[in-house]
């Protein structure tokens, strides 16, 4: 299992830009591919971006282009580097390890929150 902490989030105005980070338990990082979701109130957890244990990025059709998904395996810490922020990306964020994409199996940390608005 890999436990995670996530942080970075805060209120932003539209266009506006957010670093979240997703610390992890130090165990071999390397191995899980690590995802990004979010949530917001009357919807479901949806992906928003992955990257699995050799590199590959799997992005939702939403983000792409403003969003960036990184490791540092080195950290134990996997990031989200969000550009041109808008309203509708008003979520709880969260991070979690998985052996397939859109597979979590680790378990959920208590996200963080952002919000854009003016």
């Amino acid at each position: 299992q890999v436990q995670v902490v996530e942080s970075g989030g805060g209120l932003v105005q539209p266009g506006g830009s957010l670093r979240l980070s997703c610390a992890a338990s130090r165990s071999n990082l390397g191995i899980y591919v690590m995802t990004w979701y979010r949530q917001t109130p009357g919807k479901e957890r949806e992906l928003v971006a992955a990257i699995t244990s050799t590199g590959v990025t799997n992005y939702a059709n939403s983000v792409k282009g403003r969003f960036t998904i990184s490791r540092d395996d080195v950290k134990s810490t996997v990031y989200l580097q969000m550009n041109s922020l808008k309203p509708e990306d008003t979520a709880v964020y969260y991070c979690n390890s998985g052996l397939k994409v859109g597979e979590p199996i680790g378990p959920w940390g208590q996200g963080t929150q952002v919000t854009v608005s003016s």
